[in-house]
């Protein structure tokens, strides 16, 4: 195989745009007609695939990334991050333009995300060449449109291959039901979501084994400071989050899941994977841009010992 792992999904152009607005109730609110000063605009690279491709790369995992961008600059952009962190672009540059976000981000931290995913979510599959997709592993971000349907048929393509899928579907596809997703779900192997998606999915009752009875050999749900579970249909693992400063949480969920799956892969226990993902994702939040604090493998491994995490056998 000539790759360890290739991401399919998202890649945008993120903005981040940092004010000083209070969060009340849990919304940010900005009046109308009214000037707000800007403390801060950060440009970098995003969208789910290409924030796990660099997060594979820099666990020492040979990557590749296939996602749909424009022939533009911010395309170029995403095409120079994925280059200089080692990541082979397996996508396609289109007519239509890059996919941007603006991440307005409040004084508590709180974040509201504007996206248009433009090129992001009109991957075809004539626009992948299969010859090319020579992995162990496709890790499947979060998308919609074609790129959706493109992420169905890649999943039946890789059950017939003898390829594993991680897939991190997200609460505008969660929303809808599993039988929205239910093509990519009886053939992945890991599945890692937040509580609220995972509700979503299959309601409050029982929610780990029911996530699993979909088809995922391994469920994650994640569920902010409460920490994390993960069930494999032995064993429940869970975690409780460390206190770390939060300089903004876009990117965590990415950062947690790419590290999840490194560990998976390089160490083959889920305890470790649990532990990885974590640090990983404490990484992130400390620094602004998804891809910023991202760790290394020696990085991650060092830091994981501080992570406990409670192994439950299945009675």
């Amino acid at each position: 195989m000539k790759y360890d792992i290739i991401t399919i999904g998202g890649a945008v152009v993120d903005a981040f745009v940092e004010t000083d607005v209070l969060e009340r109730k849990g919304k940010l609110s900005y009046p109308v007609d009214a000037k707000i000063l800007v403390e801060g605009l950060v440009f970098t690279s995003g969208g789910g695939a290409t924030n796990t491709a660099v997060a594979f790369s820099k666990m020492g995992l040979k990557t590749g990334c296939a996602s749909k961008i424009g022939d533009d600059n911010n395309g170029k952009m995403i095409l120079g991050d994925l280059k200089k962190n080692k990541v082979e672009f397996l996508g396609r540059a289109g007519s239509e333009e890059t996919g941007f976000s603006v991440i307005l981000e409040g004084r508590d931290k709180g974040r509201t995300i504007l996206q248009d995913k433009g090129a992001s979510e009109n991957l075809k599959f004539r626009d992948l060449v299969l010859s090319k997709l020579k992995t162990k592993w496709f890790y499947f971000s979060s998308s919609v449109g074609r790129s959706l349907e493109t992420q169905k048929k890649l999943a039946s393509w890789a059950s017939r291959h003898g390829i594993k899928i991680a897939y991190n579907p997200s609460s505008y596809l969660t929303k809808q039901g599993a039988r929205k997703i239910s093509g990519i779900l009886k053939y992945c192997d890991v599945l890692i979501l937040n509580k609220e998606e995972a509700t979503d999915l299959v309601g409050k009752k029982d929610l780990l084994r029911s996530l699993r009875k979909l088809g995922p050999k391994i469920v994650c749900v994640t569920d902010g400071v409460r920490g994390n579970v993960v069930y494999d249909g032995d064993n429940f693992y869970v975690s409780k989050t460390r206190k770390v400063k939060v300089v903004s949480r876009t990117g965590a969920g990415d950062a947690f899941a790419s590290g999840f799956v490194a560990g998976l892969i390089k160490s083959g226990d889920v305890v470790k994977a649990v532990q990885i993902g974590s640090v990983n994702a404490e990484g992130v939040i400390g620094k602004r841009g998804a891809k910023n604090g991202l760790l290394s493998w020696r990085g991650a491994l060092k830091e994981s010992r501080k992570v406990k995490v409670e192994r439950k056998r299945v009675a």
